[in-house]
């Protein structure tokens, strides 16, 4: 078991240094981005539906974005600077539909990513989501403050 973590902590790893991140990782419009990779296939995990909710003040989930990945598996535009301001964020990935257009029935039918954001001034976020059918795994780089 240890194995299998540790090989999807390297896969992650190789997910944020490949050349399908975006050109520029510090892209002023757009703070947030997110790559899903596949482990099955050791492959970008392309047209996986993804949507993005900040916490409102009462504790539910508002709907900010709702996309697919590319064909690099990421998504480089998924808010913009205005909409992300502090708060509390939840990226849910729809892993079931996924993983049945490619004929395998998964454990999840769905992987969340919470986390905090900007609580200490403006930054950028790379999200990386490592998948196969029966776990997933999540790795995030976080740049400093950012005017």
């Amino acid at each position: 078991m240890a194995f299998y973590s540790v090989f999807l902590v390297f896969l992650a790893g190789l997910a944020l240094c490949s050349e399908a991140a975006p050109p520029n990782p510090l892209d002023a419009k757009h703070p947030l981005f997110v790559k899903v990779v596949d482990s099955v296939r050791g492959s970008p995990a392309t047209n996986v539906p993804v949507k993005l909710y900040q916490e409102s003040p009462d504790g539910s989930w508002e709907l900010l974005s709702s996309k697919q990945t590319n064909e690099k598996g990421g998504l480089p535009e998924l808010t913009t600077k205005e909409q992300f301001v502090a708060g509390l964020y939840k990226l849910e990935l729809d892993t079931a539909s996924y993983w049945k257009s490619l004929g395998l029935n998964p454990f999840h039918h769905h992987a969340d990513v919470v986390f905090a954001a900007n609580d200490a001034g403006n930054r950028h976020y790379k999200i990386v989501v490592v998948l196969s059918p029966f776990s997933y795994s999540t790795t995030a780089v976080v740049s400093e403050p950012v005017e």
